[in-house]
């Protein structure tokens, strides 16, 4: 059973993975920046000037006059306009590795395509085929 446990690890698809696992949180980590530093604040100055990371609803009933301070004090919050920020980047995230599956399964593909297409025979195989046909037809005779 180790055996078999230590052949699937070493196999090239259980590293492959490995590797985009890591690639794929690295890569998130740089769409949540794109989003919350480059896409929502353009959003929310057009939306009056508003920075959706510092919307909530204080569940205490108290009021503070910015989320440091909200969690400062330890009050319970909703914090929605983190989610707004954090639902773009999935939806950035998404579309993204929608496209990156999309070209990788374009390029299998057309490898199976190649694939399945027979290889053109060299004139060489093609004159000693004829030959050949040629010999067994007057064996024939």
């Amino acid at each position: 059973m180790l055996k078999e446990l230590k052949e699937f690890m070493l196999k090239g698809n259980v590293v492959d993975m490995a590797v985009w696992f890591i690639f794929g949180a690295a890569f998130a980590t740089v769409v949540k920046s794109l989003v919350a530093n480059i896409v929502m604040p353009p959003i929310g100055l057009l939306l009056w000037k508003v920075d959706f990371s510092s919307l909530y609803i204080a569940l205490d009933g108290k009021t503070y006059e910015s989320l440091a301070m909200l969690e400062e004090a330890g009050a319970p919050a909703i914090k929605y306009g983190l989610f707004i920020n954090d639902t773009v980047g999935f939806l950035i995230l998404g579309t993204v590795i929608f496209f990156m599956i999309k070209s990788i399964n374009n390029l299998k593909k057309k490898e199976e395509e190649k694939e399945e297409e027979p290889a053109k025979k060299a004139d060489d195989i093609l004159l000693l085929e004829e030959i050949r046909d040629a010999l067994v037809s007057k064996k024939k005779k």
